[in-house]
Formats: structure tokens, C-alpha cells, sequence
């Protein structure tokens, strides 16, 4: 399994980017805010999906670890495939998605391409519970509480040492984001 590719990115088309690894182009399908990020040139990191289908082999794609988790909880749904999931992961950022998903949001699910009523509701059904709470917010030291970030460097740390998507967000719950990433990490680790 390819886990990640770190490369330039060497040409965009429709929705995939290839990456230059060394030499070696990798084509990866990336949701829409992925795309739109990536430029010519850059040097980039992907989070992939290696797909393997009888015939074909396909790598998808994602800046962070938490978007990688959310399509790999997608794909377990009956009728969701790596292209629907790809597709209702660029409705939005991935904290966007996931907290439609956890608030049963089947109407902004089936906005996306090539999903249906009846498999939005199934996403909303299956997932609801598994993607962690509506609105996860941090309160800051003036009090006013705010959406914890998607590209969430602790919450990815959490997840690389096995914690679910939905056990990282509980973990980091009242934890300040004005902390290091290592003392948030420490914080939640203690819990």
C-alpha cells in the first residue's frame, strides 16, 4: 500500500495531479480543494488510497491525514465507491463534510456528483456516529470559542497512533489550539 507520496507537482488535469517523485509521475485523483491548492511546481504531500480493482489501480489523494479517514469511512458504505466519496469530499473542506455527515445532512451530501438521494441518506445513516460530534470548538483564552482546524497537526498525531477520527476530536475537545502541537497531543493523551 502506497500511504503517502511527497513529490512536484508535474501536471494537473481534470481532477487528478501528477506528482514527480524522483523521477517517477504518480497520477492522483484529489478532491476539488486539493486541486485548486496544488500548483505547478510546488512541492506537495499527499495522504493516498492506493484503489485496486481487477483491472486497475488508482490512487487518491489527500493534504491531510483526517480527509484520508473520512474517505476511507465513506467507502465502507453500501453504493459509495472511491469516486463518490471523492466527490462528496469536495463539497467542501473535510470539516465541512464531516460535520454535514454528523448532523444528518443528507441534502448537502447529495449535492455532490453522482449520489443520490437514497445513498446521501444511507452516508448520513451509516456515518453519523462515527465521525465524531457536530461542532468541534476550542475556547480561547478571551472566551470566545472557534471551530478546531481541519489541517489540525494533534489531531493527525492522535490519529497516527491509532486514535479514530471520531476518538482524536473527543480527545482534543478543551484543549487550547494556542498550545504546541506536542502539549495538546500530551494533554489528550492523558485525557
Amino acid at each position: 500500500m502506497i500511504a503517502h507520496v511527497f513529490g512536484v507537482v508535474a501536471e494537473k488535469f481534470n481532477s487528478a495531479v501528477i506528482v514527480d517523485v524522483q523521477g517517477i509521475g504518480y497520477e492522483i485523483q484529489v478532491p476539488a480543494g486539493d486541486f485548486d491548492s496544488a500548483l505547478l511546481g510546488q512541492e506537495i504531500k499527499f495522504y493516498t488510497y492506493h484503489h485496486i480493482r481487477e483491472q486497475s489501480q488508482e490512487l487518491f489523494g489527500f493534504s491531510s491525514l483526517a480527509a484520508k479517514k473520512l474517505f476511507e469511512l465513506l467507502i465502507t458504505v453500501q453504493g459509495v465507491g472511491p469516486k463518490a466519496a471523492l466527490a462528496i469530499l469536495s463539497l467542501g473542506d473535510s470539516e465541512q463534510v464531516r460535520n454535514a455527515i454528523a448532523n444528518s445532512d443528507s441534502a448537502y451530501i447529495t449535492k455532490a456528483s453522482g449520489v443520490g438521494k437514497k445513498t446521501a441518506e444511507r452516508v448520513a445513516v451509516d456515518l453519523s456516529d462515527k465521525v465524531g460530534l457536530a461542532l468541534r470548538t476550542d475556547v480561547n483564552s478571551f472566551g470566545l470559542s472557534h471551530p478546531i482546524a481541519t489541517n489540525d497537526e494533534a489531531l493527525e498525531a492522535l490519529m497516527a497512533l491509532g486514535y479514530t477520527l471520531n476518538d482524536a476530536s473527543k480527545a482534543l475537545e478543551g484543549i487550547s489550539t494556542e498550545l504546541s502541537t506536542a502539549d495538546r497531543v500530551t494533554q489528550a493523551l492523558r485525557g
